[in-house]
C-alpha cells in the first residue's frame, strides 16, 4: 500500500482511497503536506488539523467549481464539486464523532454531492427508503433504459464509510455503464442514518434488507428478480446475514469477508490488528448505539456469521486482501467453507503482487471493483439461462 504517512495506517488508508476513488495526487500531496510530521505522533492526534487542511484543499476546488458553473462550463464544475465531496468524505470520517465540526461538514457533504448529480450526472438521485418510522437515505445510479426494468444491485458500507463513498468510488456509475443499476444506502450505524437521523447498527441486517427490497420492488424500472446486495468492510457481516433470511435476492457479495467481527473486537481490545479509524472505542459505541465498551463487548459476540452463512441460497461471492491489516483472511476462509448451500460460491483472494490485497481492496480498489463488476455480470447472465 502507498504510505504517505509512514508508521499512520489509518491516515494512509484514507489517502489511498482518496486517490481510487477520484482524488488527484496534486490536490492530495497539498492537503497532506502541512500535516505530514503531525502524523508521527499517531492516528488520533491531529484529527482536526487533517480536517482543516483537507477542507483548505475542498474548498478551493469548491470555488473553481462555482466560477466555471457561472461561466456555463457545467461539465468542468460538476467534476470539481464531486472531487470537493470526494475530499471531504474522507476528511470527515478522520474525526471524532463528538468534534462540532463533523455534522456540518457532512451536510456540507451532501450539497455538493447533489450539485454534482445536477451537472454531471442526472442517472443518480437520491431517494429515502421507509424504515421503521423514519427513512434510510441513499444514492440510486439508474441504469434503466427507456424504462424498461434492469437488474439492480443494493450497496452497503461498513463501520466507517457512506454512500458518497460508494459513489466516489466509480463503481455505481461502472455498474449502470453495465446496465445493472445501484442503490446506495447509508444503513443503521452509517453515513447520514447514523448521523443526521440518529439509527444506530443492530445484529440482524435483514430487518433493513427487507425494507429495501420492499422499496425496490416499487418501482418499475427494477427487475424484480434480479436484486443482488453488495456490501464492503462490515457489509462482509451484514451482506452473508441479511442473504441467509431475505429470499429475495438473486446475489450477494462480501466484499472483504467479516464472518465474526465479535472475534475481532475483543482482539482489538489486546491491541491485535489494524483500527480503521482513529478514536476507534468512541466510533463504534457510536455505531453500535451503546455507551460502554464491556456492554458493547458482550453485544458484539452475536455479531458473527457462524450458523448463519449455511443458509444462503443464492450465489455468494467473497472477495478479500491477503494482507489485511485489519480482518484476517481466515475469515474469508471461514465464510466460504460454511456456505455450503450456495448454489454457486466463488473466494477471490488479491495478492501483493497484483494489488487490492488491503482491506476492501482500498489499496487498489479499481481491480477488486473491476472483478467484482465481471462476476456479478457473469451470474447475472447464468440465472438468465
Amino acid at each position: 500500500m502507498f504510505e504517505y504517512f509512514p508508521g499512520n495506517y489509518i491516515w494512509n488508508l484514507g489517502v489511498v482511497a482518496t486517490l481510487n476513488s477520484g482524488g488527484t495526487i496534486d490536490e492530495v500531496d497539498r492537503a497532506c503536506k502541512p500535516i505530514r510530521e503531525l502524523a508521527r505522533q499517531g492516528s488520533d492526534v491531529g484529527t482536526q488539523e487533517f480536517m482543516a487542511s483537507w477542507r483548505r484543499v475542498a474548498d478551493q476546488i469548491e470555488e473553481q467549481a462555482a466560477d466555471a458553473e457561472k461561466a456555463g462550463h457545467f461539465r468542468t464544475a460538476g467534476q470539481k464539486y464531486l472531487r470537493a465531496a470526494a475530499y471531504l468524505c474522507q476528511a470527515e470520517r478522520m474525526l471524532s464523532n463528538s468534534s462540532p465540526d463533523r455534522v456540518p461538514t457532512y451536510r456540507h457533504l451532501l450539497e455538493l454531492m447533489t450539485k454534482s448529480f445536477e451537472l454531471i450526472d442526472p442517472a443518480t438521485t437520491r431517494v429515502e427508503i421507509p424504515f421503521e418510522g423514519s427513512s434510510l437515505p441513499a444514492y440510486f445510479t439508474n441504469a434503466s433504459r427507456n424504462g424498461e426494468p434492469a437488474p439492480t444491485i443494493i450497496m452497503w458500507n461498513g463501520l466507517d464509510s457512506t454512500k458518497e463513498h460508494m459513489y466516489t468510488s466509480g463503481w455505481p456509475t461502472e455498474m449502470a455503464a453495465r446496465g445493472i443499476s445501484v442503490l446506495q444506502v447509508d444503513c443503521p450505524g452509517s453515513g447520514e442514518a447514523l448521523r443526521l437521523r440518529l439509527l444506530t447498527s443492530r445484529v440482524e441486517s435483514e430487518d433493513w434488507a427487507e425494507a429495501i427490497v420492499d422499496w425496490l420492488e416499487t418501482r418499475t424500472d427494477v427487475r424484480h428478480d434480479r436484486i443482488g446486495l453488495a456490501g464492503w468492510s462490515l457489509g462482509g457481516y451484514y451482506v452473508p446475514r441479511a442473504a441467509a433470511f431475505e429470499k429475495r435476492l438473486a446475489l450477494a457479495v462480501a466484499w472483504g469477508a467479516n464472518h465474526n467481527w465479535g472475534e475481532v473486537q475483543r482482539k482489538r481490545l489486546e491491541r491485535e490488528g489494524e483500527n480503521p479509524v482513529p478514536h476507534y472505542w468512541e466510533h463504534v459505541l457510536w455505531v453500535w448505539g451503546e455507551t460502554d465498551i464491556p456492554t458493547f463487548i458482550a453485544k458484539s459476540d452475536r455479531i458473527n456469521l457462524n450458523g448463519v452463512v449455511d443458509q444462503i441460497t443464492c450465489p455468494l461471492l467473497i472477495t478479500h486482501g491477503t494482507n489485511d491489516r485489519q480482518i484476517n483472511v481466515q475469515y474469508a476462509h471461514q465464510s466460504y467453507d460454511q456456505a455450503v448451500n450456495a448454489p454457486k460460491k466463488d473466494l477471490r483472494l488479491f495478492t501483493p503482487d497484483e494489488g487490492a490485497t488491503e482491506h476492501c481492496g482500498l489499496d487498489h480498489l479499481p481491480h477488486v471493483a473491476a472483478f467484482t463488476a465481471d462476476w456479478i455480470e457473469d451470474t447475472l447472465k447464468e440465472l438468465d439461462k
